[in-house]
């Protein structure tokens, strides 16, 4: 007893009596107002997607962050926790901000938010974002040839930079051409029907390596079985890219802007670039619907890019349940949106391969167009 009274004395003389057991917070943002006020377009400008979407997310996710049973006090419930995660990741909000808006603890949102990406990146992304099989590459070039005239076109690519706070021991290793730290990530994604899903994603930590370089050493740049021949020329699956990138006999580009070019190769030009806009206009979709990957946050380097996967296997659940955004704001981004990665090329390989390639492109391009006249 004596012992005891004396540790009292000791802990009150230095202020760390605990005052309370726990903080008073108020839930009743969630749990009035959200669970039963919101209608599906207040859900949609909140998390992103409709409360049946939502529900479906947290039935994929129930097996990951389903809270475990305790007795020391009610456990914060599954839909919440996915609520939680949603909110940080359209927000640019702090996680204070967040607590307090949910009624919960800032530790509570950051165990939330860390347990949903990394079992996103665990499990379920493995699903939503996936090199497409052979078959499912021939129909999506199937696709792009009747929306676009174009043959064996397989999907689009393009890079981006997420701004992210670097380690103070290699700062310079993560700064971008425009001296700002960033992850690059290059994209390649497809579309159909008004939808645009990415089916493959791949982040470099280090700014040092060239685009191409990275794209070379990635799995979209393995050679396909499925050929076929275009004026004489036997042609794989191909990818669409800007003119940063070089031509290869698996990337395919437009000419670059001369005084010179003939009125066959501006259409060409012209065609091809109504294919690759599909890719900008996946960055601008997906960018203002996940505002976390906007600005630089406060996660971990090493977390960051299970972050990033987590939000572009997101943008996809989305757009396979049809969230996508209304027809006004597809156009206001498509008109303002025009963030281009004009990366530097360290060298050219299989250029001359490339250069036949969308030789007989341009002229199955050349056929089209005399056929409309």
């Amino acid at each position: 007893r004596a012992n005891g009274e004396a540790l009292t004395s000791l802990i009150t003389s230095q202020g760390l009596l605990c005052i309370h057991w726990m903080k008073v917070r108020s839930k009743d943002w969630w749990e009035r107002v959200v669970l039963l006020e919101f209608n599906n377009e207040e859900w949609k400008q909140n998390f992103r997607i409709t409360r049946q979407s939502f529900m479906k997310l947290c039935a994929l996710m129930e097996s990951l962050m389903a809270p475990k049973d305790v007795t020391v006090r009610a456990p914060v419930p599954l839909i919440m926790r996915v609520a939680v995660v949603l909110y940080k990741l359209v927000s640019c909000a702090e996680y204070r901000v967040v607590a307090n808006q949910f009624g919960i603890s800032r530790s509570s949102v950051k165990k939330f938010v860390y347990l949903f990406c990394k079992g996103m990146v665990q499990g379920p992304i493995k699903q939503p974002i996936c090199t497409p099989t052979e078959a499912e590459a021939e129909e999506i070039a199937r696709r792009f040839e009747v929306s676009h005239h174009i043959p064996q076109i397989m999907g689009l690519i393009d890079g981006t930079h997420i701004p992210i706070l670097p380690p103070s021991d290699c700062y310079k290793d993560f700064v971008n051409r425009k001296g700002r730290p960033s992850y690059m990530l290059l994209l390649t994604t497809n579309s159909g029907k008004n939808k645009y899903f990415i089916h493959t994603i791949y982040i470099y930590i280090k700014y040092i390596c060239n685009s191409i370089q990275f794209y070379l050493y990635s799995p979209n740049s393995q050679q396909q079985s499925s050929r076929w021949t275009i004026v004489g020329k036997d042609t794989i699956l191909l990818i669409v890219g800007d003119p940063a990138y070089p031509l290869l006999d698996l990337l395919i580009k437009g000419y670059s802007n001369s005084p010179r070019l003939t009125p066959e190769q501006k259409s060409f030009n012209t065609f091809l670039s109504s294919v690759r806009v599909r890719v900008e206009m996946t960055f601008g979709l997906l960018k203002p619907r996940w505002r976390v990957l906007l600005k630089r946050r406060d996660f971990h380097l090493t977390f960051m890019s299970t972050m990033i996967a987590t939000c572009y296997a997101l943008h996809d659940f989305c757009q396979k349940d049809w969230e996508h955004a209304s027809s006004s704001y597809v156009k206001r981004i498509f008109s303002l949106f025009c963030a281009k990665q004009f990366l530097k090329c360290a060298f050219q390989p299989s250029k001359q391969e490339g250069k036949v390639i969308k030789m007989s492109h341009f002229h199955v391009n050349v056929n089209i167009q005399s056929l409309k006249y």
